[in-house]
């Protein structure tokens, strides 16, 4: 009685577009068009189609519905068709898909109304009814605020640096304002959400997007920033040694994709640098060309520098004195303010973070 499409729409490899000399990522809706193909036989009047794959505006009402009619059947009028994003953290899928509120978005209200009902199953969070392409755009809109919000955040890094000043200081103290609240810089923005979406609103509209396509491509050159603050703190990096801690894309999830940390310890590598990586929430990763330690003390082991990439709890958790005893380096870049300086300092360690000025 009812289809859920839920598939990956990633970008398309090699491929971009360009508009007045900006380019931009494209999204490949080769699994939407291939999932709606599969269904088409098997359609029948009456029948529900949702789709919550993530996808550029108007990808219900342009791509999917066309491919739906081939069976000889009207979308709206003979069966009806959704689209009701996926909107759930890492490792509280289950929870959120229950909990959480759900936007339904029909190509027509009947359609609106059928989702409702096949939501209302399981899902406990309100239930909220609206058009196909609002749909689209309010999962769109989630990621790209925030991804927009990060962004700033990771200028004020940069600029926090070249004017002397603590950003993590200037971030607490601003946000006492009653109407702030600045977001936290890192290495990068990742995950399968926030560091994509925004490019399918540039994809559809590139000549309505410069603040979008501006905030991506400052979140996609933040590993190029970390990498030139580790230069600044070795010098050469030709032959260096360092023990990166973390390759998720956020805290204590074991979910790598897009994540920034990996694009930093590639471009370290591209210095001449050998890295070894410790992810303890996915410590056998199999990741193209880079090297993961079984544990930290193997990471560790006659390393020249320490870099923090992820704040994971446990790392937070680390002892500095402990360290100290664990690896002759003696150099550490936390690029997310998980440490306090004072501490490793005592410890013996040299420490360098991210958006702190000299």
């Amino acid at each position: 009685d009812a289809f859920l499409i839920a598939v990956p729409t990633p970008f398309q490899e090699g491929k971009f577009g360009e508009t007045d000399g900006r380019k931009y990522k494209l999204a490949d809706m080769r699994a939407v068009t291939s999932a709606a193909e599969a269904i088409v036989p098997h359609l029948r009047k009456g029948n529900l189609v949702v789709l919550e794959s993530t996808s550029p505006p108007r990808t219900t009402i342009d791509l999917v519905a066309p491919i739906l009619e081939k069976s000889g059947l009207q979308a709206g009028a003979d069966f009806y068709l959704c689209y009701s994003p996926e909107r759930v953290l890492p490792g509280q899928i289950l929870r959120e898909l229950i909990e959480n509120a759900r936007v339904i978005g029909g190509v027509t209200p009947a359609s609106a109304k059928a989702g409702r009902e096949f939501y209302a199953v399981f899902v406990k969070g309100e239930i909220l009814e609206t058009d196909a392409t609002t749909a689209e755009m309010v999962k769109l809109m989630e990621n790209t605020s925030r991804d927009v919000n990060i962004a700033i955040a990771n200028e004020f890094s940069r600029l926090a640096e070249k004017f002397g000043v603590d950003v993590w200081e200037a971030i607490s103290l601003a946000n006492r304002h009653p109407r702030i609240r600045i977001l936290n810089p890192g290495p990068g923005v990742g995950g399968h959400c926030i560091s994509v979406d925004p490019w399918f609103f540039v994809e559809a509209a590139p000549e309505l997007t410069p603040l979008i396509y501006s905030a991506r491509r400052v979140n996609d050159g933040q590993p190029h920033f970390v990498v030139q603050k580790i230069k600044e703190m070795l010098g050469s990096l030709h032959n260096k040694k360092i023990a990166a801690l973390g390759l998720a894309y956020k805290p204590d999830v074991d979910d790598l994709r897009e994540s920034p940390a990996v694009e930093v310890v590639h471009l370290l590598q591209n210095e001449g640098v050998e890295v070894k990586a410790w992810e303890p929430f996915k410590p056998n990763a199999d990741l193209q060309g880079i090297h993961m330690s079984p544990n930290l003390e193997s990471a560790l082991r006659d390393a020249d520098a320490i870099l923090l990439l992820v704040n994971h709890t446990q790392f937070r958790e680390l002892r500095p004195a402990e360290i100290a005893e664990a690896t002759k380096a003696r150099l550490i870049v936390d690029t997310v303010n998980a440490w306090n300086k004072a501490e490793w300092q005592k410890a013996g360690f040299q420490v360098a973070r991210l958006g702190v000025g000299n």
